[in-house]
């Protein structure tokens, strides 16, 4: 109970500060809540450990972000030509499962496959904000409508299939996409799970987690293999992503062609959510044409804060930092890993060339 008022409190003291921001700002402030207004008050509070200085200084500063880069117009901005989208689909692996038991959206993301190398830094910017907006202004908003009670965060499952020391040079671009999630979208995810880890990614995990904070922490879980029957114990099985269904073994990798039919694949993008967003997006685009006149299109510059503007570093990107730091250790382990094994394959090799 007294924890609850003070809650409340505190989301008083954030409201006053939005009272007395300008009109732009509080427009997008309506685009960002959604309908619920409080809740998004607490992610921010949440983010910043119920700071109020901090958690209206996060707001603020994401609410200019928003503004400045046009953010509220994102929905009404597809990247063309469609085969552009299509290609960014197919590298920047993300996709739509359905809804956990409660009513929480679960995503897919294929992290050991993303490529990220089939277009500009700019595109896959622009197509990952496209899809946080999707979740937060079509997604939250019909499924909090149905449940009858507000459904604001989402749970994600990273497939680690095929994931080597070299994905890691994607580390910048995985930066900057974190960096948008952690400093505008905050507490939008409750868990994310893990699954089909190979050994490096166990290994690393095992050096970064002292490091993070306890709240991060809680929010990871690495399940074992594919991770199926813990995550069936907060969805139903056709929730679950092709790859938590067929596993992986160490090693291996999947291509969009080996789950089948494309438009069951989450990843595809002629899978059922990717066709209704890009729809969505075209439908925006249109309306927006014939009621402002021509709007620019292609893909948008978003400015992302390096870690230096920001005031403090976002957690992600912690993360993101951590491995990239202990990434010389793991190669050295895997080298010598490499070459142990190799000497026992010419050792082999020569005593079965000797019994012969």
């Amino acid at each position: 109970m007294v924890a609850n008022l003070r809650q409340s409190a505190l989301v008083k003291e954030m409201q006053q500060v939005i009272d007395n921001l300008d009109d732009p700002l509080k427009c997008s402030f309506q685009n960002m809540h959604g309908g619920y207004p409080e809740a998004t008050l607490e992610r921010f509070l949440r983010a910043r450990d119920d700071n109020v200085l901090k958690a209206s200084k996060m707001l603020i500063d994401s609410l200019n972000w928003r503004v400045k880069n046009d953010i509220d117009n994102v929905l009404a901005r597809p990247i063309k030509p469609k085969e552009t989208w299509n290609i960014i689909r197919e590298s920047q692996l993300i996709g739509f499962c359905g809804y956990c038991k409660k009513g929480r959206p679960v995503f897919a993301i294929g992290v050991g496959q993303s490529s990220y190398d089939k277009a500009g830094v700019d595109k896959y910017v622009h197509s990952h904000i496209q899809i946080n907006e999707y979740r937060d202004r079509v997604l939250l908003p019909e499924i909090s409508e149905k449940k009858g009670h507000y459904v604001g965060s989402c749970l994600k499952i990273l497939d680690m299939t095929g994931l080597k020391l070299s994905a890691f040079s994607r580390l910048k671009i995985s930066t900057v996409i974190a960096t948008v999630d952690d400093l505008n979208y905050p507490e939008k995810t409750d868990t994310y799970f893990i699954v089909n880890a190979p050994l490096i990614f166990s290994t690393c995990w095992k050096a970064v987690k002292p490091m993070l904070q306890e709240r991060t922490k809680q929010k990871v879980q690495v399940l074992k293999g594919n991770g199926r029957e813990e995550l069936l114990q907060v969805m139903d099985y056709d929730t679950l992503p092709m790859f938590s269904k067929i596993g992986s073994r160490e090693g291996s990798s999947h291509s969009l062609a080996d789950y089948g039919d494309p438009t069951s694949n989450v990843f595809s993008p002629e899978h059922k959510f990717h066709a209704e967003l890009y729809h969505h997006l075209s439908k925006n685009y249109s309306l927006s044409r014939q009621a402002n006149g021509i709007i620019s299109e292609g893909s948008m510059h978003i400015h992302v804060p390096s870690m230096e503007e920001q005031d403090e570093p976002s957690e992600t990107c912690e993360v993101v930092h951590v491995i990239e730091s202990i990434l010389p250790t793991l190669q050295s382990a895997q080298n010598g890993q490499d070459q142990q094994k190799r000497d026992k394959l010419t050792t082999k090799m020569a005593g079965i060339q000797v019994s012969t």
